[in-house]
């Protein structure tokens, strides 16, 4: 479905770098996806090269207990679900792209966590905009 980036040994996400390759190539997923790309470029309005060290800092601060991320995600999503309504759907496919770009290309004790814990914000993005509709 999406290019290969890395082609040989998987990398954990263990490291700045593998968090930088893993964003971009979970993003070129997304990008390409007929319902999730509008929403990204036309809703959110996203210049994704600003965007992509604002999501590697976010996983950064979630993997490797950085602390360069400083935006609170639930209001950011809850200002996109206000344009543009957010279905279960929006969040499976999200969580689908996640999952087969790190298992696709990484592996390792910081994936399998990266894995839950996107599993844990889909299911607690979708419960809390559900919520306040």
């Amino acid at each position: 479905m999406c290019s290969s980036v890395l082609k040989n040994n998987k990398p954990d996400l263990d490291s700045p770098e593998h968090i930088a390759v893993f964003v971009e190539a979970f993003y070129a997923c997304l990008l390409k996806d007929e319902r999730l790309a509008p929403i990204f470029i036309d809703v959110a309005d996203i210049d994704i090269q600003e965007h992509f060290p604002r999501i590697q800092a976010y996983w950064e601060k979630l993997l490797l207990g950085e602390n360069n991320y400083h935006r609170h995600t639930m209001n950011i999503h809850r200002q996109l679900d206000a344009k543009h309504r957010l279905s279960d759907s929006d969040f499976e496919q999200w969580l689908g792209y996640f999952i087969q770009t790190a298992n696709r290309y990484f592996t390792g004790e910081k994936t399998e966590r990266a894995k839950r814990i996107a599993a844990t914000i889909a299911e607690n993005m979708r419960n809390a905009l559900n919520a306040s509709n």
